[in-house]
């Protein structure tokens, strides 16, 4: 059976801030879908932060119309949740005034793949909140490139043979398709730099679909910073796919990703509990693991990946590293390089004064400006 997975997330509205989504937004968001289930087999409401993800699967193949409006109606009747209710950022990421046909481009995060599905059929959606699309490419990295990070490489014939990264140039919207093992240097040249080159897919050296990532950025769509992009993926596990244990292992260490407070911070990426609000100590960026079984496209689960006692140590890890990169204060790397500065337009006018006020420097013991020399002899 051909099974589609669809997973779509938005921000549409936080309590007091960017903190996690009211009950009533998630109660209209739930009603919408509830509505509509006759063309779902079956779906999965839950949150990250203040970002809802809808999880959806179906029979009607990747980008279609009727499913990605069925979202797009679900986070509108959420965002008038939210305006009632007087939440922070209502609406915020539904960037065009009316549906178009497809949610890409339009600001909710898309992640979706079509396959046959196994008569096991496993898959872990990771979301994440208070970061970018490429806070995944460190952790894709480490499950089909590193043998350090998973043995699997190694052992696994399937991912042995290597398999295909589907790269995206996020400002040119250009994807390069890139095969391991011949392209590995290249791979590893474009995910040096997270906030312009992302993993967008990974699929088998035959074809068959691994992993589905969303990569939209919302200020390549707005002209402007309207809020990070948290980035929502689907992995398929087992099998010929990594083990589930070997895609929840790759965020055992805490990388720094673009984010935080402002969207203009270097912070860790920490793994927390399914259904978490995003904390107020400088909103660290987090990833939640949903872990799932399917047959027929109905759901088991999901398990919460992140919610063992292991994953506490792994947490106070991510505090410590993210207390010790805020005690460097707005000095970079704490603070994103100018081009990646979320609120960018507030920097600009800073250098703009400051630049008003440069003037040539002086030699004050002989009146010259710098740069000129004259042979005292």
């Amino acid at each position: 059976m051909r099974v589609t997975v669809s997973a779509i997330k938005a921000d549409v509205g936080g309590v007091g801030g960017h903190t996690k989504p009211s009950d009533g937004l998630l109660d209209a968001v739930r009603n919408t879908i509830e509505s509509a289930k006759d063309m779902l087999i079956d779906y999965y409401i839950g949150y990250c932060g203040d970002d809802v993800h809808i999880l959806m699967t179906h029979t009607r193949g990747t980008d279609d119309s009727k499913i990605h409006k069925l979202a797009w109606s679900a986070f509108e009747e959420g965002t008038r949740v939210a305006k009632e209710e007087g939440l922070y950022g209502a609406g915020q990421d539904l960037l065009k005034d009316s549906f178009s046909g497809n949610v890409k481009g339009m600001g909710p995060g898309v992640a979706e793949m079509e396959f046959e599905e196994r008569a096991n059929e496993a898959f872990v959606v990771f979301a994440a909140d208070k970061t970018e699309p490429g806070a995944f490419n460190y952790p894709f990295y480490r499950l089909f490139v590193d043998a350090l990070s998973n043995t699997g490489l190694i052992v696994n014939e399937s991912l042995a043979r290597g398999v295909i990264f589907n790269i995206m140039d996020v400002e040119e919207g250009k994807i390069a398709r890139l095969t391991l093992w011949e392209d590995k240097p290249t791979v590893e040249a474009a995910l040096m730099y997270p906030g312009r080159y992302v993993v967008s897919s990974i699929e088998t050296r035959d074809g068959e679909p691994i992993v589905a990532a969303s990569t939209d950025r919302l200020h390549n769509i707005a002209g402007t910073y309207v809020g990070k992009d948290d980035p929502i993926c689907v992995i398929r596990t087992q099998k010929n796919f990594p083990a589930t244990e070997e895609a929840g292992s790759v965020f055992n260490n805490p990388h720094y990703v673009a984010g935080n407070t402002r969207g203009s911070h270097n912070m860790p990426l920490m793994p927390v509990r399914l259904n978490s609000a995003a904390t107020i100590n400088f909103c660290i960026p987090i990833v939640e693991s949903l872990v799932f079984s399917m047959h027929g496209g109905k759901l088991t689960g999901p398990f919460d990946g992140f919610s063992t006692p292991d994953w506490d140590h792994i947490r106070e890890i991510a505090t410590k590293k993210a207390l010790a990169m805020r005690s460097q204060g707005f000095l970079h790397p704490a603070t994103l390089v100018p081009d990646e500065l979320e609120y960018a337009q507030g920097y600009r006018a800073r250098m703009d004064m400051l630049k008003e006020k440069m003037k040539p420097v002086e030699d004050a013991s002989a009146g010259q400006k710098r740069g000129s020399y004259e042979d005292p002899d």
